[in-house]
């Protein structure tokens, strides 16, 4: 894949990769000059499985929406073609190494996230090099923590990156499970694997931002409004009605830390509610809901005690 040119400027390669997914595998590498890189090469043919795959998948689609009573709400064949579209931006990866490159200029010098540099004239469409990094797993709080590592300023940080990155920049790492993200001993994340990334439109980003607000000062007639005016629910939604709906089920989690916040009982709850008022869902912005429900299990993980709202809020 790497063809007998960008082969040559390696001086070797590990015996093992890295890490093998399912559509790429990573190898360690080191350039002839001695710089220490990762080499990401897709898997040969994986566009084909792919195409087959999200075939099916639409199939599945199309019947569920015009056989099922939940079909028009939900959107599935709208969600399908979201999906399909980040799907294929990952097999390119000149774009992940874009994506990069982006976050990385975002990010610069910043003391809570580092992104590796690209080697761009090592890239090609289904090739990437970038920086080598070292850093602990995320996931190995033991490690983390005998290395004098703050759990909290992690959590806190986790949070902040993540709300920064959707309302600074509208430019945000949409893959932030744990094996994408590691964490350096002064406590600053570094984080790999591009090939997912958010952006959302004005509008959305907007309607997100007010309703975020209002959700945190408990003004649930202002959610309850903004819902209607974005389109999220239909025009002639009582709002009064939709307002208790939503304190109902916001209520029980304010003022609790991580540990004791069942965000299965919320979603649940809030999926009860949704349905209630008809509300369809929004395909742009499930990656967006996504890498939330990553945010949220990672500062549950670091740190139980997080007070989720409060590193929010600002």
């Amino acid at each position: 894949s790497l063809g007998r040119p960008v082969a040559e400027i390696f001086a070797e390669f590990s015996v093992e990769p890295l890490a093998a997914a399912s559509i790429a595998q990573v190898h360690a590498a080191r350039l002839r000059d001695g710089r220490e890189v990762v080499v990401k090469v897709l898997r040969p043919g994986i566009d084909k499985v792919i195409r087959r795959d999200i075939g099916l998948l639409y199939i599945i689609a199309r019947l569920a929406q015009h056989y099922w009573k939940e079909g028009k709400r939900l959107r599935p064949v709208e969600v399908v073609a979201e999906y399909e579209k980040t799907i294929f931006d990952e097999l390119d990866l000149q774009r992940e190494a874009a994506n990069a490159s982006q976050l990385r200029r975002n990010w610069q010098d910043s003391p809570a996230l580092y992104i590796p540099e690209v080697y761009w004239e090592l890239t090609r469409p289904n090739v990437m090099v970038m920086e080598r990094i070292y850093g602990t797993p995320v996931s190995n709080v033991p490690a983390l923590k005998a290395q004098g590592v703050s759990m909290r300023l992690l959590g806190e940080r986790g949070v902040e990156i993540f709300f920064t990155q959707v309302f600074r920049d509208n430019f945000f790492h949409a893959d932030m499970h744990p094996g994408n993200i590691f964490v350096e001993p002064s406590g600053r994340y570094i984080s790999v694997d591009f090939g997912i990334v958010g952006t959302l439109t004005t509008e959305d980003q907007r309607y997100l931002a007010e309703n975020l607000l209002a959700f945190f000062h408990r003004d649930y007639r202002r959610v309850a409004e903004l819902h209607v005016e974005s389109g999220w629910v239909p025009p002639g939604t009582r709002v009064d009605e939709f307002e208790s709906a939503i304190r109902t089920v916001s209520e029980p989690i304010f003022e609790k830390p991580l540990a004791e916040i069942s965000f299965g009982h919320f979603l649940l709850r809030l999926f009860q509610t949704a349905r209630r008022f008809n509300m369809e869902i929004q395909p742009q912005l499930v990656l967006l809901q996504k890498t939330l429900l990553n945010i949220e299990g990672l500062g549950r993980q670091l740190y139980p005690e997080l007070d989720l709202w409060t590193t929010a809020k600002p």
